[in-house]
């Protein structure tokens, strides 16, 4: 029987800015697809592994296909663990956001690449293997044959998404991610994901994977896949699709279906401000929900049709307080110094943010991802490759020629903090200080250079 293992080369970063943990849902759907072809691959997470520990593991596997998922901030990673199996293996197979939009970076380390969806590739490149077969007739594959570059015909994508199986979460360290959730929050949670794709085409997002697209899963297949994952001893689901609540109809399916089956759990989800309104927070506090985020990015209408967001800073006010009106937890999301800002539209960005009944929110600093128009808009002024944390107010570093200087892009996101742990502090006598330390850092930013 071929021996697979599946590499998931994700290490804690030195500046650990984020306490959410999840298992690997991509690996975990190649698993599956694998399993029902008979195969019983190995998956490492490296979630809560050093390097040294995840390399020897590897390096004892006496795998004979090793697949490595990349994306941006696991690049290095990837190609650590490629050179490490180089002579260890037979085939080296990269995947994920990264490879299907940078394809280049890795055709020098691996033997293919996957373009797109993977469920369908990884089964057929297993069978080709053991066939002793060559790979140019499997769809959705890019490698470097001799010495010319080779791509073959497009993978579809799988349009009835009911028909994967679910994640192979029995190869999840899954007591792991428990507890590391009971330390920090006093409750677990994991990922499920209903639906693939985003038909919108905001400027700074990559689509590398599911593409421009939107594909659902029916309401009854999504509760199966919560039923089996809350009997692994987890206590909350976090909806990890693009868009969970796009489609309100489905929405209200899920919601009747929870309370249908009498299921009781808290849950999480993303959703746009431009698809929620009181009915369907109400169904969805109703159901469990506990908590919406919401990927706002600026608070400057003109930032927003630059960032190609398609939505209006009146739809996003009243969908906070549509979702805190209805009991829900809310958590925003905002860019601040994204190429084309000023001063004025990062400064109102932080007065908007702030001003929303948040419960969560996150800023950060522009990343211009492979594949994304954003990168296309600014690739004249790229000045080095991706860098991790080098402090933990961002989650990378700069790395174009921008109107702002990292640190003042840093000095933004410290100041939008402490305004909105003011905001979070209405009845603190530290809220007489707010008005004075807005004027003064505002002054501050505006002169830093």
């Amino acid at each position: 029987m071929t021996r697979i293992l599946l590499i998931y080369p994700y290490f804690k970063p030195r500046y650990d800015r984020s306490s959410f943990r999840f298992p690997p849902l991509g690996l975990g759907y190649l698993a599956s697809s694998l399993k029902v072809c008979g195969f019983h691959p190995q998956l490492l997470d490296c979630t809560f592994l050093d390097r040294e520990e995840a390399w020897q593991i590897a390096g004892e596997s006496r795998a004979d296909i090793v697949g490595i998922y990349s994306m941006v901030s696991m690049l290095e990673d990837s190609l650590t663990f490629a050179r490490l199996m180089r002579n260890r293996c037979d085939l080296l197979v990269a995947g994920g956001p990264l490879p299907s939009c940078s394809l280049a970076t890795f055709l020098d380390d691996f033997d293919l690449v996957v373009v797109g969806e993977g469920e369908q590739t990884i089964q057929e490149i297993v069978k080709a293997y053991e066939a002793g077969m060559d790979f140019s007739s499997i769809k959705g594959l890019e490698y470097r044959y001799q010495t010319a570059i080779t791509r073959t015909q497009k993978r579809e994508l799988q349009g009835e998404l009911d028909k994967i199986p679910f994640p192979a979460r029995d190869l999840f360290q899954n007591q792991k991610y428990i507890d590391h959730w009971k330390k920090r929050f006093g409750y677990s949670a994991t990922t499920v994901i209903t639906t693939r794709g985003c038909p919108f085409s905001c400027e700074f997002c990559s689509n590398a994977v599911f593409g421009v697209t939107y594909r659902e899963r029916s309401s009854g297949n999504v509760l199966n896949e919560v039923e089996g994952a809350l009997a692994l001893g987890y206590d909350r689901i976090h909806f990890a699709d693009d868009v969970f609540i796009l489609n309100r109809g489905r929405m209200m399916q899920i919601c009747e279906e929870i309370l249908a089956r009498k299921m009781e759990f808290k849950w999480e989800c993303l959703g746009r401000v431009d698809s929620i309104d009181k009915a369907t927070t109400d169904a969805m506090k109703k159901a469990g929900c506990d908590r919406i985020f919401f990927g706002i990015e600026s608070g400057d209408e003109s930032i927003l049709m630059l960032m190609n967001k398609r939505i209006l800073l009146d739809q996003a006010r009243r969908a906070v307080e549509a979702a805190r009106a209805a009991g829900l937890k809310t958590g925003a999301f905002f860019i601040l110094c994204y190429p084309g800002e000023t001063n004025e539209t990062v400064l109102k960005t932080i007065r908007f943010a702030t001003s929303l009944p948040l419960d969560y929110l996150s800023f950060t600093m522009p990343y211009p991802l492979p594949g994304t128009r954003l990168s296309e808009r600014i690739k004249s002024k790229v000045v080095s490759e991706w860098k991790g944390q080098k402090s933990p107010l961002s989650d990378h570093s700069l790395i174009f020629e921008s109107e702002f200087s990292e640190a003042k892009i840093r000095f933004a996101i410290l100041k939008g903090q402490i305004q909105f742990s003011f905001q979070k502090r209405p009845d603190s006598p530290i809220i007489l200080v707010k008005k004075p330390f807005e004027k003064v850092t505002d002054f501050l930013f505006k002169i830093m250079k």
